[in-house]
């Protein structure tokens, strides 16, 4: 083979690899935007869920106020009320009780982030977060997840 043809090689080699990392790169890119529409689409179904649990939660235990809950922090909602009773000792108080449920915001490590945060009488009874990836997430189990801790609130108010 003469210098000729090894040059053209070599030439051909290198446009190859232009060609090669500019399809990366535009795959990158869409994987990003796709990356992005599906947390799009799991904080809106998610949130939603939530909004709708919570509410419904609130039918059974008269008394606590719906919160919607956006912003840099997340999406989704909270149930709050403030109860005045007599403690233990007799005397008369106010106790606060306050379950908060959101999709936190996409972040660097492409998961889906719910995070749960619930207070009884005062006293906090948990604080959660739930990690799935994105591209692995599947709609049923985040729903359930909520489910659970929601369903874990209220058997702990009632029996209170």
């Amino acid at each position: 083979m003469d210098f000729e043809d090894q040059l053209q090689k070599a030439i051909q080699r290198g446009q190859e690899r232009t060609a090669a990392r500019s399809s990366a790169k535009k795959q990158a890119e869409t994987s990003k935007e796709e990356i992005r529409n599906l947390h799009n689409a799991f904080r809106l179904n998610v949130s939603e869920h939530i909004e709708t649990c919570l509410k419904q939660l609130a039918l059974h235990f008269p008394g606590f106020d719906y919160e919607t809950l956006y912003g840099t922090k997340g999406w989704g909602g909270a149930l709050s009320r403030n109860d005045i009773d007599r403690g233990p000792d007799g005397k008369a108080g106010s106790f606060f009780s306050r379950i908060e449920l959101t999709v936190r915001p996409q972040n660097e490590f492409n998961v889906v982030n719910i995070t749960g945060k619930a207070t009884i009488r005062d006293k906090e009874i948990f604080t959660w977060n739930h990690f799935e990836d994105i591209l692995e997430a599947k709609q049923d189990s985040l729903e359930q997840m909520i489910d659970k801790w929601i369903l874990q609130f209220a058997e702990q108010f009632a029996s209170r």
